[in-house]
């Protein structure tokens, strides 16, 4: 969509799409602060990667992950965020794969693999596994208004718009709030 589309709807501005994208990187840093064991090898920590689409469909650059499916409930972000971080807490344990939720907040069941853009041009990050460039590169579609990981190494979470990130490490989260930073 061009800005100067009349009958566009500019979702990476939208207050309810933005309001959704802060509720779904909110119940990801509560997962991370959740989860005591970051230093700790052998334990097997959570770790997501959640895409925000405008489009009806994500068939032309995802493919299904078999069995990797979201639960039953917690489909509807905005409807019931209990519900939702009950069921993302649950596919951070346990899932692979990317979950896609579209701007209406409604969480796709299926969990795909993206494919990567052909003609992608941005600048990884050292610290940056295969989930992180993922996210970074399908970030770029006209289509995906943003993309969040929770890093199962160290807590990391990070949002992807455009190309572009900002990336926090649990210590930091909400640190102009927290007492404790």
């Amino acid at each position: 969509m061009t800005p100067a589309d009349p009958l566009g709807i500019p979702y990476h501005d939208h207050d309810r799409v933005r309001r959704l994208v802060a509720v779904i990187r909110y119940c990801l840093e509560d997962i991370s602060l959740s989860f005591d064991s970051w230093e700790s090898p052998g334990h097997k920590a959570p770790g997501a990667y959640i895409a925000v689409v405008s489009g009806w469909s994500v068939a032309s650059y995802a493919d299904a992950m078999g069995d990797n499916r979201w639960p039953e409930y917690g489909r509807d972000v905005l409807a019931d965020i209990d519900a939702f971080y009950d069921a993302a807490r649950r596919v951070t344990d346990s899932c692979d794969g990317a979950v896609v939720v579209g701007v209406d907040g409604v969480v796709n069941e299926q969990l795909v693999r993206f494919r990567s853009p052909d003609d992608v041009d941005v600048e990884y990050e050292p610290w940056m596994g295969a989930r992180h460039m993922s996210a970074l590169d399908i970030s770029t579609r006209e289509d995906v208004v943003a993309t969040l990981t929770l890093s199962q190494e160290n807590g990391r979470v990070s949002a992807f718009e455009n190309g572009t990130f900002e990336s926090e490490r649990p210590e930091t989260f909400a640190s102009e709030w927290r007492t404790d930073a």
